[in-house]
Protein backbone atom coordinates (compact mmCIF):
# COMPACT_ATOMS: atom_id res chain seq x y z
CA UNK A 1 0.00 0.00 0.00
CA UNK A 2 1.51 3.30 -1.06
CA UNK A 3 1.84 6.29 1.24
CA UNK A 4 -0.99 8.35 -0.21
CA UNK A 5 -3.38 5.44 0.22
CA UNK A 6 -2.42 5.17 3.89
CA UNK A 7 -3.04 8.89 4.31
CA UNK A 8 -6.39 8.61 2.55
CA UNK A 9 -7.45 5.60 4.61
CA UNK A 10 -6.41 7.39 7.80
CA UNK A 11 -8.54 10.42 6.98
CA UNK A 12 -11.43 8.20 5.84
CA UNK A 13 -11.26 6.30 9.15
CA UNK A 14 -11.28 9.61 11.03
CA UNK A 15 -14.39 10.69 9.12
CA UNK A 16 -16.07 7.37 9.93
CA UNK A 17 -15.29 7.83 13.63
CA UNK A 18 -16.54 11.41 13.41
CA UNK A 19 -19.87 10.24 12.04
CA UNK A 20 -20.17 7.40 14.53
CA UNK A 21 -19.35 9.48 17.62
CA UNK A 22 -20.58 12.90 16.47
CA UNK A 23 -22.97 13.49 19.43
CA UNK A 24 -20.14 12.74 21.85
CA UNK A 25 -17.55 14.85 20.02
CA UNK A 26 -19.69 17.97 19.46
CA UNK A 27 -19.45 20.24 22.54
CA UNK A 28 -22.95 21.70 22.15
CA UNK A 29 -26.30 21.01 20.55
CA UNK A 30 -26.31 22.34 16.96
CA UNK A 31 -29.24 24.68 17.61
CA UNK A 32 -27.94 26.08 20.91
CA UNK A 33 -27.44 29.84 20.68
CA UNK A 34 -25.10 32.01 22.74
CA UNK A 35 -26.69 35.38 22.01
CA UNK A 36 -23.81 37.32 23.56
CA UNK A 37 -21.29 35.78 21.12
CA UNK A 38 -22.42 36.35 17.50
CA UNK A 39 -19.65 35.83 14.95
CA UNK A 40 -17.15 34.99 17.70
CA UNK A 41 -13.72 34.04 16.29
CA UNK A 42 -12.11 30.66 16.99
CA UNK A 43 -10.83 30.31 20.56
CA UNK A 44 -7.34 28.86 20.81
CA UNK A 45 -6.62 26.55 23.79
CA UNK A 46 -3.68 27.40 26.07
CA UNK A 47 -1.67 25.54 28.66
CA UNK A 48 0.51 28.46 29.85
CA UNK A 49 -1.00 31.71 31.14
CA UNK A 50 0.38 35.25 30.90
CA UNK A 51 2.43 34.70 34.03
CA UNK A 52 4.14 31.64 32.54
CA UNK A 53 2.29 29.25 34.84
CA UNK A 54 1.40 25.82 33.58
CA UNK A 55 -2.30 24.85 33.61
CA UNK A 56 -4.53 22.12 32.32
CA UNK A 57 -5.85 23.14 28.87
CA UNK A 58 -7.92 26.32 29.11
CA UNK A 59 -9.18 29.22 26.99
CA UNK A 60 -9.56 32.89 27.68
CA UNK A 61 -13.17 34.13 27.53
CA UNK A 62 -14.12 36.51 24.73
CA UNK A 63 -15.63 39.93 25.27
CA UNK A 64 -17.55 41.74 22.53
CA UNK A 65 -16.22 45.31 22.32
CA UNK A 66 -17.65 46.45 18.97
CA UNK A 67 -20.98 44.92 17.89
CA UNK A 68 -20.96 46.73 14.56
CA UNK A 69 -17.47 45.60 13.58
CA UNK A 70 -17.86 42.24 15.35
CA UNK A 71 -14.78 43.01 17.39
CA UNK A 72 -13.78 40.70 20.24
CA UNK A 73 -10.92 40.76 22.71
CA UNK A 74 -9.69 38.07 25.06
CA UNK A 75 -10.32 38.70 28.73
CA UNK A 76 -6.92 37.61 29.98
CA UNK A 77 -7.75 38.33 33.62
CA UNK A 78 -9.45 34.96 33.99
CA UNK A 79 -9.39 31.54 32.39
CA UNK A 80 -12.01 28.95 31.43
CA UNK A 81 -10.77 25.40 32.13
CA UNK A 82 -11.81 22.93 29.44
CA UNK A 83 -14.03 20.19 30.84
CA UNK A 84 -13.19 16.68 29.66
CA UNK A 85 -15.63 13.77 29.42
CA UNK A 86 -18.44 15.88 30.85
CA UNK A 87 -21.24 14.66 28.61
CA UNK A 88 -19.01 15.27 25.57
CA UNK A 89 -15.35 14.75 24.78
CA UNK A 90 -14.37 18.32 25.71
CA UNK A 91 -16.27 21.55 26.21
CA UNK A 92 -16.10 24.91 27.96
CA UNK A 93 -18.14 26.10 30.91
CA UNK A 94 -21.93 26.21 30.71
CA UNK A 95 -22.05 30.00 30.91
CA UNK A 96 -18.74 30.69 29.14
CA UNK A 97 -18.71 28.83 25.83
CA UNK A 98 -15.70 27.55 23.95
CA UNK A 99 -15.82 27.88 20.14
CA UNK A 100 -13.01 25.81 18.55
CA UNK A 101 -14.02 27.06 15.07
CA UNK A 102 -15.84 30.21 16.07
CA UNK A 103 -19.57 30.90 16.08
CA UNK A 104 -22.10 31.97 13.46
CA UNK A 105 -24.38 35.00 13.42
CA UNK A 106 -26.74 33.45 15.97
CA UNK A 107 -23.97 32.46 18.34
CA UNK A 108 -24.08 28.75 17.44
CA UNK A 109 -20.89 26.72 17.69
CA UNK A 110 -19.57 26.11 14.16
CA UNK A 111 -17.50 23.09 15.22
CA UNK A 112 -20.52 21.31 16.71
CA UNK A 113 -22.58 22.01 13.61
CA UNK A 114 -19.85 20.77 11.26
CA UNK A 115 -19.39 17.57 13.27
CA UNK A 116 -23.11 16.81 13.49
CA UNK A 117 -23.63 17.90 9.90
CA UNK A 118 -21.26 15.14 8.80
CA UNK A 119 -23.95 12.63 9.72
CA UNK A 120 -26.40 14.21 7.30
CA UNK A 121 -24.08 15.03 4.40
CA UNK A 122 -22.04 11.81 4.50
CA UNK A 123 -25.12 9.76 5.41
CA UNK A 124 -26.93 10.94 2.28
CA UNK A 125 -23.88 10.23 0.12
CA UNK A 126 -23.23 6.75 1.54
CA UNK A 127 -26.84 5.54 1.41
CA UNK A 128 -27.37 6.98 -2.07
CA UNK A 129 -24.21 5.22 -3.25
CA UNK A 130 -25.41 1.91 -1.75
CA UNK A 131 -28.76 2.24 -3.55
CA UNK A 132 -27.10 3.21 -6.84
CA UNK A 133 -24.65 0.30 -6.65
CA UNK A 134 -27.38 -2.17 -5.68
CA UNK A 135 -29.61 -1.13 -8.60
CA UNK A 136 -26.65 -1.03 -10.95
CA UNK A 137 -25.34 -4.45 -9.90
CA UNK A 138 -28.78 -6.05 -10.22
CA UNK A 139 -29.50 -4.46 -13.59
CA UNK A 140 -26.05 -5.19 -14.98
CA UNK A 141 -26.14 -8.77 -13.74
CA UNK A 142 -29.50 -9.45 -15.37
CA UNK A 143 -28.46 -7.80 -18.62
CA UNK A 144 -25.07 -9.49 -18.82
CA UNK A 145 -26.30 -12.98 -17.91
CA UNK A 146 -29.57 -13.03 -19.85
CA UNK A 147 -28.42 -11.27 -23.02
CA UNK A 148 -30.81 -10.84 -25.93
CA UNK A 149 -33.76 -8.51 -25.67
CA UNK A 150 -33.42 -8.14 -21.89
CA UNK A 151 -29.85 -6.93 -22.28
CA UNK A 152 -30.85 -4.49 -25.00
CA UNK A 153 -33.84 -3.08 -23.09
CA UNK A 154 -31.97 -2.62 -19.80
CA UNK A 155 -28.95 -1.00 -21.43
CA UNK A 156 -31.13 1.36 -23.46
CA UNK A 157 -32.76 2.41 -20.19
CA UNK A 158 -29.34 2.92 -18.61
CA UNK A 159 -28.20 4.95 -21.61
CA UNK A 160 -31.30 7.13 -21.37
CA UNK A 161 -30.47 8.06 -17.78
CA UNK A 162 -26.73 8.25 -18.42
CA UNK A 163 -26.86 10.77 -21.26
CA UNK A 164 -28.95 13.22 -19.28
CA UNK A 165 -26.94 15.92 -17.44
CA UNK A 166 -26.82 14.55 -13.90
CA UNK A 167 -27.12 17.81 -12.00
CA UNK A 168 -30.12 18.92 -14.06
CA UNK A 169 -31.85 15.59 -13.52
CA UNK A 170 -31.27 15.89 -9.78
CA UNK A 171 -32.57 19.47 -9.75
CA UNK A 172 -35.63 18.50 -11.79
CA UNK A 173 -36.47 15.50 -9.61
CA UNK A 174 -35.99 17.46 -6.40
CA UNK A 175 -37.94 20.40 -7.81
CA UNK A 176 -40.87 18.10 -8.55
CA UNK A 177 -41.19 17.34 -4.84
CA UNK A 178 -42.83 19.72 -2.35
CA UNK A 179 -40.50 22.58 -1.52
CA UNK A 180 -41.11 22.42 2.23
CA UNK A 181 -40.15 19.04 3.71
CA UNK A 182 -39.05 17.89 7.13
CA UNK A 183 -35.33 17.03 7.54
CA UNK A 184 -36.21 13.32 7.55
CA UNK A 185 -38.19 13.71 4.31
CA UNK A 186 -35.38 15.71 2.72
CA UNK A 187 -32.88 13.00 3.71
CA UNK A 188 -35.04 10.29 2.14
CA UNK A 189 -35.72 12.33 -0.99
CA UNK A 190 -32.05 13.12 -1.58
CA UNK A 191 -31.01 9.50 -1.09
CA UNK A 192 -33.60 8.25 -3.59
CA UNK A 193 -32.96 10.97 -6.17
CA UNK A 194 -29.19 10.58 -6.09
CA UNK A 195 -29.45 6.79 -6.09
CA UNK A 196 -31.62 6.96 -9.21
CA UNK A 197 -29.11 9.16 -11.02
CA UNK A 198 -26.05 7.11 -10.07
CA UNK A 199 -26.96 3.55 -11.07
CA UNK A 200 -26.41 3.47 -14.89
CA UNK A 201 -22.60 3.64 -14.84
CA UNK A 202 -22.44 0.78 -12.34
CA UNK A 203 -24.91 -1.24 -14.43
CA UNK A 204 -22.87 -0.91 -17.61
CA UNK A 205 -19.66 -1.91 -15.85
CA UNK A 206 -21.20 -4.97 -14.19
CA UNK A 207 -22.78 -6.01 -17.49
CA UNK A 208 -19.39 -5.90 -19.22
CA UNK A 209 -17.82 -8.04 -16.51
CA UNK A 210 -20.66 -10.58 -16.71
CA UNK A 211 -20.38 -10.83 -20.49
CA UNK A 212 -16.74 -11.88 -20.08
CA UNK A 213 -16.96 -13.97 -16.92
CA UNK A 214 -20.01 -16.03 -17.89
CA UNK A 215 -17.92 -17.69 -20.64
CA UNK A 216 -15.10 -18.62 -18.30
CA UNK A 217 -14.51 -22.26 -17.44
CA UNK A 218 -15.56 -21.96 -13.79
CA UNK A 219 -18.95 -20.52 -14.79
CA UNK A 220 -19.50 -23.16 -17.46
CA UNK A 221 -18.53 -25.89 -14.99
CA UNK A 222 -21.02 -24.59 -12.43
CA UNK A 223 -23.82 -24.65 -15.01
CA UNK A 224 -22.81 -28.13 -16.16
CA UNK A 225 -23.06 -29.37 -12.55
CA UNK A 226 -26.66 -28.16 -12.41
CA UNK A 227 -26.26 -24.85 -10.60
CA UNK A 228 -29.25 -22.56 -11.04
CA UNK A 229 -28.81 -19.21 -12.82
CA UNK A 230 -29.34 -17.42 -9.51
CA UNK A 231 -26.57 -19.45 -7.87
CA UNK A 232 -24.20 -18.90 -10.78
CA UNK A 233 -24.80 -15.15 -10.61
CA UNK A 234 -24.64 -14.78 -6.83
CA UNK A 235 -21.89 -17.30 -6.06
CA UNK A 236 -19.62 -17.12 -9.09
CA UNK A 237 -20.16 -14.08 -11.31
CA UNK A 238 -21.13 -11.28 -8.95
CA UNK A 239 -17.96 -11.62 -6.82
CA UNK A 240 -15.97 -10.93 -9.99
CA UNK A 241 -17.52 -7.46 -10.15
CA UNK A 242 -16.88 -6.47 -6.51
CA UNK A 243 -13.62 -4.72 -7.36
CA UNK A 244 -15.33 -2.60 -9.99
CA UNK A 245 -18.17 -1.76 -7.60
CA UNK A 246 -15.65 -0.70 -4.94
CA UNK A 247 -14.01 1.67 -7.41
CA UNK A 248 -17.41 2.94 -8.49
CA UNK A 249 -18.29 3.64 -4.85
CA UNK A 250 -15.14 5.76 -4.49
CA UNK A 251 -16.44 7.86 -7.39
CA UNK A 252 -20.09 8.09 -6.36
CA UNK A 253 -19.66 9.00 -2.69
CA UNK A 254 -17.62 12.19 -3.33
CA UNK A 255 -19.96 13.15 -6.17
CA UNK A 256 -22.98 12.73 -3.91
CA UNK A 257 -21.34 14.76 -1.11
CA UNK A 258 -20.92 17.60 -3.60
CA UNK A 259 -24.47 17.11 -4.90
CA UNK A 260 -25.99 17.35 -1.41
CA UNK A 261 -24.00 20.50 -0.70
CA UNK A 262 -25.09 22.04 -4.00
CA UNK A 263 -28.76 21.23 -3.51
CA UNK A 264 -28.77 22.53 0.06
CA UNK A 265 -26.89 25.66 -0.96
CA UNK A 266 -29.48 26.57 -3.61
CA UNK A 267 -32.36 25.82 -1.25
CA UNK A 268 -33.50 22.42 -2.58
CA UNK A 269 -31.90 20.26 0.09
CA UNK A 270 -31.64 20.67 3.83
CA UNK A 271 -32.76 24.10 4.96
CA UNK A 272 -31.32 26.15 7.81
CA UNK A 273 -31.14 25.63 10.74
CA UNK A 274 -30.54 21.95 9.87
CA UNK A 275 -26.75 21.53 10.21
CA UNK A 276 -25.86 19.89 6.91
CA UNK A 277 -22.69 21.12 5.22
CA UNK A 278 -24.59 22.60 2.30
CA UNK A 279 -27.11 24.41 4.51
CA UNK A 280 -24.26 25.83 6.59
CA UNK A 281 -22.60 27.17 3.44
CA UNK A 282 -25.89 28.83 2.53
CA UNK A 283 -25.85 30.53 5.93
CA UNK A 284 -22.23 31.56 5.39
CA UNK A 285 -23.06 33.06 2.02
CA UNK A 286 -25.94 35.05 3.46
CA UNK A 287 -23.64 36.38 6.21
CA UNK A 288 -20.74 37.11 3.84
CA UNK A 289 -18.74 34.55 5.77
CA UNK A 290 -15.79 34.50 3.40
CA UNK A 291 -15.08 38.19 3.90
CA UNK A 292 -16.11 38.96 7.47
CA UNK A 293 -16.05 35.59 9.23
CA UNK A 294 -13.92 33.10 7.27
CA UNK A 295 -14.43 30.40 9.91
CA UNK A 296 -18.01 30.07 8.64
CA UNK A 297 -16.49 28.35 5.60
CA UNK A 298 -15.45 25.39 7.75
CA UNK A 299 -18.10 23.15 6.04
CA UNK A 300 -16.33 23.78 2.72
CA UNK A 301 -13.11 22.53 4.30
CA UNK A 302 -14.95 19.45 5.58
CA UNK A 303 -16.27 18.74 2.07
CA UNK A 304 -12.81 19.08 0.54
CA UNK A 305 -11.31 16.81 3.23
CA UNK A 306 -13.99 14.15 2.73
CA UNK A 307 -13.66 14.13 -1.06
CA UNK A 308 -9.86 14.26 -0.95
CA UNK A 309 -9.53 11.43 1.57
CA UNK A 310 -11.84 9.12 -0.39
CA UNK A 311 -9.93 9.75 -3.61
CA UNK A 312 -6.60 9.18 -1.87
CA UNK A 313 -7.81 5.96 -0.25
CA UNK A 314 -8.84 4.52 -3.62
CA UNK A 315 -5.95 5.84 -5.72
CA UNK A 316 -3.59 3.42 -7.38
CA UNK A 317 -5.74 0.36 -6.79
CA UNK A 318 -6.44 -2.19 -9.49
CA UNK A 319 -10.03 -3.50 -9.43
CA UNK A 320 -8.81 -6.92 -10.58
CA UNK A 321 -6.48 -7.12 -7.59
CA UNK A 322 -9.32 -6.13 -5.30
CA UNK A 323 -11.32 -9.01 -6.69
CA UNK A 324 -8.56 -11.47 -5.97
CA UNK A 325 -8.14 -10.16 -2.41
CA UNK A 326 -4.69 -8.61 -2.99
CA UNK A 327 -3.56 -5.12 -2.09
Amino acid sequence: MIARQRIGLTFAAMLALLVAFAPWIAPYEPARQFSTHPFAPPMRPHVIDDEARLHAPFVYPLRLVDPLERGYVEDRTRVIPLRWLSGTLVRGADTEPWFPLGSDGLGRDVFSRVVLGARLSLGVALLAAVIALAIGALTGALAGYAGGWADSALMHLADLVLVLPGIYVVLALRGALPLVLTPRQVFTALVLVLGFVGWPAAARGVRGIFLIERRQEYAEAAKALGASPLRVIARHLLPASLGFLAVQASVLVPAFVMAEATLSYVGLGFAPPTPSWGAMLQDAGAARGGADAPWLLAPAGAIVLAVFSIHLASSGRDPLLWRDGES
